[in-house]
């Protein structure tokens, strides 16, 4: 099936239309209530040409058609709609029916998995490593680990300010039942430092990935031990060559006194001889 014969036979509208399209499976329905409100729309109207038109094109009861995704003035509109979709997604999820849906489909794994063996197939939540739209595409959170990682499902085409740096720490915190009980035992090469913030602030007693803490501590009690280690192998090695020169020297003061007795006898027989 084409691209645009799937968008024609859409039954619902074009939110529904959106949210099915395959690389935006990570996406939630949003309220039209929500999109139409103008407090909802704070600081995002003015970064659009077509925000108007676009607003319209995303509360439309029925999905495009065919003829429309072939006009050019509709496709202009509709990648302004689409993005501007995506920034008020990434403030409904921040309400309580937007994170309730989203905790549904966290728990029923929608996101995906932990690439990590010792994270046992751990659920992932979204984020974005940044608010601004195309700096960067969207990237997976492991709550376990606490990395990020890039999503295994089709998600090339969600921008990363579609969800934003904050929403799994707030996720997390809303709902503490998340959080997962575990042992960490890290093997995974640490590409990229992640700190968890909630709306630019950091978290008190979140210092990032769990793996890369304890990489530091590894070498910080290597830098901190190497000195006492250093020092206690050459009092052992200084102790070794000690007991060595004191076994050599008893075994010297040995021979000696063997060689005194040998010689005694032989000196009484040459005397004895002589006198003779």
């Amino acid at each position: 099936m084409s691209e645009e014969s799937q968008y024609s036979e859409h039954p619902g509208g074009w939110i529904e239309w959106f949210c099915a399209h395959e690389d935006h499976q990570f996406l939630c329905e949003v309220d039209d209530d929500f999109i139409s409100d103008p407090f909802n729309q704070v600081g995002i109207k003015g970064k659009f040409n077509f925000f108007n038109e676009a607003i319209s094109m995303i509360l439309q009861p029925t999905s495009p058609e065919d003829q429309d995704l072939e006009d050019e003035r509709f496709l202009e509109v509709y990648q302004e709609a689409s993005d501007i979709y995506g920034l008020l997604h990434a403030r409904f999820i921040f309400t309580s029916k937007g994170s309730a849906i989203m905790r549904e489909r966290f728990l029923q794994g929608k996101f995906g998995h932990c690439p990590r063996i010792y994270c046992e197939k751990q659920n992932v939540i979204p984020i974005g490593l940044c608010e601004d739209l195309k700096t960067a595409r969207i990237k997976v959170f492991c709550p376990r680990c606490e990395e990020i990682y890039m999503p295994k499902k089709k998600c090339a085409d969600i921008d990363g300010a579609y969800f934003g740096k904050s929403f799994p720490q707030f996720l997390l915190m809303t709902y503490p039942d998340l959080h997962p009980k575990f042992q960490l035992l890290p093997d995974t090469q640490i590409q990229v430092d992640f700190e968890p913030t909630l709306f630019g602030f950091k978290i008190a007693g979140k210092q990032g990935s769990k793996i890369k803490k304890y990489e530091q501590q590894l070498q910080y009690n290597h830098i901190i031990t190497q000195p006492i280690v250093q020092s206690i192998e050459q009092n052992i090695l200084q102790q070794e060559q000690k007991q060595y020169r004191i076994q050599k020297q008893e075994q010297q003061d040995q021979q000696q006194q063997s060689d005194q007795n040998k010689e005694q006898p032989q000196k009484k027989k040459n005397k004895k001889k002589h006198k003779q």
